[in-house]
């Protein structure tokens, strides 16, 4: 409740948080046009593998065209200004950069960042919650180790997640579920970027006037994003996935307290303690009037009548039994929330959301038949989209995780529905980020079949 404080104090002392950001798309974007009006924050470099976009997105945000500096960092620095350049490794080795931002959404990529940051002691904000899916929980550990802070963003659904169940659960609350919203049907599983559009209600000519991104909107209609973002929301709450993954239950907001409860109860959850994503539409495909599409929320209980009367005394909405109840956030401002995290991260040594253990991973399953010879096509294309899985039931089942999809080779056939597994691809062991992946397995892998037995 005091980062602005602190940040008003850095800039009063004219030593503001100096912030490197790898990859200037839409989430960097937005958060350099909130970060241009925010106290004792200087970007001082921006690495983008095209600079020449990064200066068109700067300009369309409002970015003074004066205070883009090509020289160097130090330039920037001496100046108040910001260096773009397409040197990715520069904002990691400037002794005076506070923290790096990966923004890139490449899981790969985002590996080799989390694993520089260790070795520069940088601590890091990852928008690339495909990397923490991937392999956060052992990118976390070696943070720790290396005295850095790792941390999900701000204003991207898992952190605003991971906010409130640490809400609940510092004021007392055992939380039995917590997630996010989606427009949800199961048949967008298998939905290509040659169709996403008509999951959104646009013409193809609609959504090319928009500029909007085909993949992009492809991985989260085809449930890959939500089983992305509820992997690392387990992962760092301690929450766990149910079986068979997400149910994507249809409710209006104010019925999550009836929702969030075991079926036994009459809800849709398969334990308590749950991570789970609420569909805006029912089944029929009829769009529900109050929803929690674009929002976050998390569910608790009462154990105790005396709570139950508090909740029914101050309105608090419930379930039939008033015990069950729900907060949650209707809407996501994405990167221009992100200044919670550089603020937490850099004045406090506080990450907005860790891993802190593997408990859920986001798998790949064949949205169509794949044969020998092909290349996976990565999130949101037309191979592959994410299931989310209790991490056993992806070790043991050997799941080929959904971050390593992008252009490998299928070397054995898969029938539509199926999961991918390491088996049905041609995966290089030299790889860092599969590397990486098959170190995780390794370490936490006997205490998942432990605890599975």
């Amino acid at each position: 409740m005091n980062l602005h404080r602190l940040l008003l104090r850095r800039e009063a002392e004219g030593d503001p948080v100096r912030v490197g950001i790898l990859g200037c798309g839409k989430f960097a974007s937005m958060f350099l046009a909130q970060a241009i009006r925010t106290p004792g924050i200087h970007v001082a470099a921006i690495a983008d593998l095209d600079p020449a976009g990064a200066r068109g997105n700067l300009a369309r945000v409002g970015w003074p065209a004066e205070r883009c500096v090509a020289a160097d960092i130090d330039a920037a620095l001496r100046t108040g200004g910001t260096w773009i350049g397409d040197d990715i490794e520069a904002p990691f080795r400037h002794g005076a950069i506070d923290l790096v931002v990966d923004a890139t959404g490449d899981p790969p990529a985002g590996v080799r960042h989390a694993l520089l940051a260790c070795e520069t002691g940088k601590s890091i904000v990852m928008v690339n919650v495909e990397a923490d899916a991937l392999a956060g929980p052992l990118l976390a550990e070696k943070a720790r180790e290396a005295g850095i802070v790792y941390s999900l963003a701000y204003g991207d659904q898992p952190a605003l997640i991971c906010d409130l169940v640490d809400w609940a659960r510092a004021c007392g609350f055992a939380v039995t579920a917590a997630g996010r919203g989606h427009k949800w049907l199961p048949r967008y599983q298998f939905y290509t970027p040659d169709n996403v559009w008509d999951g959104y209600g646009l013409t193809a000519d609609e959504a090319r006037e928009g500029g909007l991104n085909p993949k992009m909107f492809t991985s989260f209609l085809d449930g890959t994003k939500p089983a992305i973002e509820s992997a690392a929301v387990a992962n760092a709450t301690g929450l766990t996935a149910a079986p068979e993954g997400l149910a994507y239950p249809p409710a209006r907001i104010d019925a999550l307290p009836e929702i969030c409860r075991p079926r036994g109860e009459g809800g849709a959850l398969h334990h308590k303690g749950q991570v789970e994503v609420v569909s805006s539409l029912e089944r029929d495909g009829r769009p529900l009037d109050y929803d929690i599409r674009f929002g976050v929320f998390v569910a608790f209980e009462a154990d105790s009548d005396y709570i139950a009367r508090c909740f029914r005394e101050y309105g608090v909405r419930t379930d039939a039994t008033g015990r069950y109840a729900a907060m949650y956030k209707r809407w996501h401002l994405i990167g221009l929330e992100l200044g919670i995290s550089v603020a937490s991260v850099a004045l406090r040594g506080e990450p907005t959301g860790a891993a802190t253990g593997w408990r859920a991973d986001a798998a790949a399953v064949a949205k169509r038949d794949l044969l020998p010879g092909e290349l996976l096509d990565g999130e949101g294309g037309y191979t592959v989209s994410g299931r989310l899985m209790p991490a056993a039931d992806s070790l043991t089942q050997a799941a080929l995780p959904m971050g390593l999809t992008h252009g490998v080779r299928v070397v054995e056939p898969v029938a539509k529905g199926h999961l991918v597994r390491w088996s049905d691809v041609a995966a290089d062991p030299a790889d860092p980020a599969i590397r990486l992946r098959r170190e995780m397995e390794e370490r936490y892998g006997p205490a998942l079949m432990e605890a599975a037995e």
